[in-house]
């Protein structure tokens, strides 16, 4: 019998390969104390320091230093940015005459670095902006015709009104560090579009700042704003959720209540007749009850 060709045969199948064991790696649980807080400034930026203004030293050399100062605020390694941002800070307290020309380039230094998602950079940045305010006052709406200050005071009070901790402390000094330092009456008519804000928190912290404008403004500037629109405004910040607000509200009516009867003998009586006389009678109930008759 012939044998059938070894070329006909059936193919072999070869042997399937074993399977190789898996292996389990237990996953490590981090520690309670591991867990990032965002209240804390971030450990991983050793390399920053937040150095309070009085323990800002005097530049050497400012005039051949000043050529740099943008260059190094638009460097792409956002470590030199905050140390040119403390550079800023500086030129503002000490040599304030050589960064002036250069305050509005800066200011939109200081909005982009806020807006960054690095907690040490938009605290930096903070921390300029309060020297600057200090340095310059007015001179910020006066100096530049662009919106630079409009998006620098959004930032802070949108800065104010987060979550972070520590970078909310900063931005609500700044605020103040502005109020302080600038005339009230231009400032409050910047801030007054912001206490109708669709945020509840950015309501809040623009009616604190507004309140403290109200608070420096003579009765003459009041009446330029409106006396009538202070305390509708006022009005209905009473009605508002966060009692920051509304605690703003009562002390936006009291400094409107002092300027108003501050010539008049029958204090109560003359504003009782103020609200009854301006004002629908719901809100001027709420405006005569924060105020009790003596």
């Amino acid at each position: 019998m012939a044998l059938r060709p070894i070329d006909n045969a059936l193919p072999t199948t070869p042997e399937r390969p074993k399977k190789q064991a898996k292996v389990v790696v237990p996953i490590q649980k981090q520690s309670d104390s591991a867990v990032k807080d965002e209240n804390k400034p971030p450990s991983a930026d050793p390399v920053v320091d937040y150095v309070l203004s009085e323990n800002l030293k005097v530049i050497p050399d400012p005039e051949t230093k000043i050529q740099s100062l943008i260059e190094g605020l638009d460097s792409k390694d956002w470590t030199k940015v905050c140390e040119y941002l403390n550079n800023a800070r500086r030129f503002a307290l000490y040599h304030s005459t050589l960064l002036l020309p250069l305050l509005e380039k800066v200011v939109l230094v200081l909005v982009k670095a806020m807006k960054n998602p690095r907690s040490a950079l938009c605290k930096t940045s903070i921390m300029a902006s309060s020297d600057i305010f200090n340095a310059f006052g007015d001179k910020l709406l006066d100096s530049f015709p662009s919106e630079a200050f409009d998006h620098l005071l959004l930032q802070l009070i949108l800065k104010a009104s987060q979550d972070k901790r520590f970078v909310c402390e900063e931005a609500d000094k700044a605020l103040n560090a502005m109020v302080k330092a600038m005339t009230p009456l231009p400032l409050f008519n910047k801030l007054r579009a912001y206490v109708s804000h669709g945020n509840f928190r950015v309501r809040a912290k623009a009616a604190i700042s507004l309140s403290n404008c109200v608070s420096k403004m003579e009765l003459e500037g009041m009446k330029e704003v409106g006396l009538v629109a202070l305390v509708q405004m006022a009005a209905d910040l009473l009605k508002d959720r966060l009692p920051e607000a509304r605690e703003a509200a009562r002390s936006i009516v009291i400094s409107i209540y002092e300027a108003f009867t501050e010539n008049e003998e029958l204090k109560h009586e003359a504003w009782q007749t103020f609200c009854l006389s301006n004002l629908t009678p719901i809100h001027a109930q709420s405006m005569l009850k924060i105020i009790p008759s003596q």
